[in-house]
């Protein structure tokens, strides 16, 4: 079975950690429960869900998909994600389920707005494959790639759908380009907040922070760990493979981030069934008549764009453009899983559009 090296964070600290997080949750209202439906109990004292490394030892999952199972579980309750991240398992996938809305800032410093922003998605489920193999070629996924340990997806580096892997495109790398906020996310076309490299505001709000820390799990089983290896030696160059990946003693496998490109898994090492790569539902709008109008990109890049969420629970995004300031404004509505919208940013001319949009849970 796994075994752990390191105390178990208080339930204070972890208590403390979800209650002082909660105040930064933007849309809040709309997105649906907290409640957790984790059944793995107190987990193994441990910091980060993966045994220690011991020298001359191999350490191994004694229990196949059963510990899996229970490493998934172990590495959000250790990281003081318990109360908004739920994890279930049945015999082939670990179901790690939360709205995808992080407790931390969001937005904040994008200069590349596509006039997007980060509204709940109440019931997205992300699957974790319990009994991993190696692929014969790794696979590249026009949608996430896995999950963090706090629920929010993760992708590749780009925002422009599958890769190429054997050639990197600096014009598609959402670092470059001024894409990402501060943590490394953004939302993408379908109003969903997802994480494109090292999810950084994350890794420092985790009780268990860390090299041994777990920061989530791809789709194809295979945990995700920080810079360096889990026993905090550097990583050489040359090391990990295509999709930023190396063998591992304890799950066969692991991702890891990097500074450089492509900065966290662009691909995955092993097999997955594509049918079950999650998707957010995309904003319809109340009552028919189609989704969310698509945002456009201002030329040039903006300026202090800033997410900022009211006691009210209204949220707003506003940025200024050649002078010009605009903004898009949202709130939960009466009407269960919708927001209000009222948009007057760039894609709207600086034109005031109102509107209540909802997303359809899974």
């Amino acid at each position: 079975m796994l075994r752990r090296s390191a105390p178990t964070p208080s339930p204070l600290a972890v208590l403390l950690f979800v209650s002082l997080g909660n105040l930064l949750g933007c849309g809040g209202a709309g997105a649906g429960s907290g409640v957790s439906e984790l059944d793995a109990g107190t987990p193994p004292a441990g910091d980060g869900g993966a045994p220690a490394r011991d020298a001359g030892a191999t350490p191994t999952l004694d229990g196949g998909a059963v510990d899996r199972c229970q490493a998934v579980k172990n590495s959000v309750l250790e990281a003081g994600f318990g109360a908004k991240v739920t994890v279930t398992c049945d015999s082939t996938y670990a179901y790690v389920k939360a709205d995808t809305d992080p407790d931390h800032a969001k937005m904040d410093g994008i200069t590349g707005t596509n006039d997007q922003v980060p509204v709940p998605a109440p019931g997205y489920s992300s699957p974790v494959t319990l009994s991993p193999q190696k692929a014969a070629q790794p696979t590249s996924i026009d949608a996430a790639l896995a999950v963090a340990v706090n629920g929010v997806p993760i992708y590749d580096y780009s925002s422009q759908g599958s890769l190429d892997l054997a050639a990197y495109d600096p014009k598609f790398d959402t670092v470059l380009t001024g894409e990402l906020d501060q943590c490394n996310g953004h939302s993408g076309r379908g109003d969903d907040y997802h994480y494109h490299a090292a999810p950084t505001c994350m890794m420092q709000a985790m009780v268990n922070k860390g090299p041994r820390a777990i920061l989530g799990w791809a789709f194809d089983g295979y945990p995700i760990y920080g810079d360096t290896n889990p026993d905090g030696s550097a990583i050489s160059a040359g090391e990990l493979d295509v999709c930023n990946a190396k063998p591992d003693t304890v799950f066969g496998y692991r991702y890891h981030t990097s500074a450089r490109p492509p900065y966290i898994l662009q691909c995955l090492t092993g097999a997955f069934d594509m049918a079950k790569a999650p998707r957010v539902s995309p904003l319809q709008k109340l009552g028919g008549g189609g989704g969310r109008p698509p945002g456009q990109k201002p030329p040039g890049g903006v300026q202090n764009l800033k997410l900022v969420e009211a006691s009210d629970g209204t949220c707003t995004m506003t940025y200024t453009h050649q002078g010009t300031t605009y903004s898009i404004a949202y709130k939960p509505s009466s009407t269960t899983n919708c927001w209000d919208f009222t948009d007057k940013s760039f894609s709207t001319g600086g034109v005031v559009k109102t509107g209540t949009y909802c997303r359809t849970t899974p």
